[in-house]
């Protein structure tokens, strides 16, 4: 691939990405009106014709891993298994 043709590959993808972010947002701000208004009806759940929201609490568990290295580092350490990623990064 030419650098000409990067060039232009990099510019569709900042566009892309920006507009990406721009419908994300768009997204966030719509949900959280839906949010706002299951607030203000005090319900967890809203039906229409072809669609149902629900919006619940959701509790998990997870390892905190902070404070088992903390107390128990050499048992950590025996658990601890490593794992490698390429992170792609556009700057």
């Amino acid at each position: 691939m030419s650098i000409d043709m990067m060039n232009a590959k990099v510019q569709e993808l900042r566009e892309l990405k920006r507009m990406a972010a721009e419908l994300a947002d768009e997204i966030s701000s719509i949900e959280d009106a839906i949010k706002a208004e299951m607030q203000a009806r005090e319900t967890d759940t809203l039906s229409g014709l072809d669609w149902k929201i629900t919006w619940k609490a959701v509790t998990s568990s997870r390892l905190d891993s902070k404070a088992l290295k903390a107390e128990l580092p050499e048992i950590a350490a025996r658990y601890m298994k490593p794992s490698t990623a390429r992170r792609f990064v556009l700057a």
